[in-house]
């Protein structure tokens, strides 16, 4: 059974087979430790009982209460706290993209909204207090756009743009098809 890595339960049965106790076993470990922090619930599991990162944080999380790691299902739910004109400028910018390319998927991904071709991300938005980040999704992509980025904030993988950015939708389409050509190899 493939995992699903939003649904934390989804790595029992591997927790399980690996460890060879059931998960009742391992609850009752979680609620002997449950006054320590999380690193240090995570070191107790990974250092006494050789679990790999990815289980102890399964496991860890969970049992805090988060049984998925999915925040949000839409992008609608995603914008849904953000004033009008912040969500303008977002979908403006997947809609820049989305004319030239109407093959890519609108998805939320990494609890942020992205454009998926083939199942790679060609493009992710995400929106943080001051500004939005937006992102090609490779370093590659931005250091060959690097004289046209010149007036923004570049990061290795992300740009930063004003919350209202009047966008520039020559930029974002070029962006995009210099991923897309990655992508496709």
């Amino acid at each position: 059974m493939p995992i699903d890595k939003s649904d934390r339960a989804s790595y029992f049965p591997l927790i399980e087979k690996k460890h060879g106790q059931p998960m009742s076993y391992w609850f009752d470990q979680m609620a002997e430790i449950k006054e320590l922090k999380y690193p240090e619930q995570i070191a107790f599991l990974r250092e006494n009982h050789g679990f790999s990162q990815a289980h102890a944080n399964a496991l860890v999380l969970y049992c805090r209460g988060s049984k998925s790691s999915r925040r949000h299902d839409t992008v609608e739910h995603y914008l849904a706290p953000y004033d009008e004109s912040t969500r303008a400028t977002v979908y403006a910018t997947f809609a820049a993209i989305t004319s030239k390319y109407p093959k890519l998927e609108l998805v939320v991904a990494w609890n942020h909204p992205m454009l998926r071709f083939e199942g790679q991300y060609v493009f992710g938005v995400n929106v943080l207090k001051n500004y939005l980040l937006i992102s090609p999704m490779s370093a590659a992509v931005i250091e060959q756009f690097a004289p046209k980025l010149a007036a923004y904030e570049v990061n290795k993988k992300t740009i930063r743009v004003p919350l209202d950015w009047k966008v520039n939708a020559t930029l974002v389409r070029g962006l995009a098809a210099a991923r897309l050509a990655e992508v496709r190899g």
